[in-house]
């Protein structure tokens, strides 16, 4: 697993309801759901990284994140994640103001 993923695993409860934005091949929701069980979805953007989580058996939605986090409910997950992707989008401000909105904790980080 990558080396920001390690340290994220680690701030992550065991048994969490988790939202993956930019997941990505899904290496981190598959490694929860595994070992710390969580339950949740992985949102991608990118076909092959979505045919990859769905070999992982990781749930992921293709979803462009500017669009917003409207099919989420308010306060429906305990932890939202979003690794190396933020720089990518064209409303951060926009992604972050829905991460805070569907989620209890959020966590972000930087390539």
């Amino acid at each position: 697993m990558r080396a920001d993923l390690e340290i994220i695993q680690e701030w992550i409860p065991a048994g969490s309801r988790v939202l993956d934005l930019g997941c990505g091949n899904g290496e981190l929701l598959a490694w929860l759901t595994e070992h710390k069980q969580v339950s949740g979805y992985g949102l991608e953007i990118d076909a092959d990284n979505i045919a990859q989580c769905v070999s992982k058996g990781v749930n992921v939605i293709e979803q462009n994140l500017d669009k917003g986090l409207n099919n989420f409910a308010s306060s429906s997950f305990d932890v939202v994640v979003m690794t190396q992707s933020l720089q990518a989008l064209h409303y951060p401000d926009r992604v972050l103001a829905e991460m805070l909105r569907v989620g209890k904790t959020c966590i972000i980080t930087f390539p």
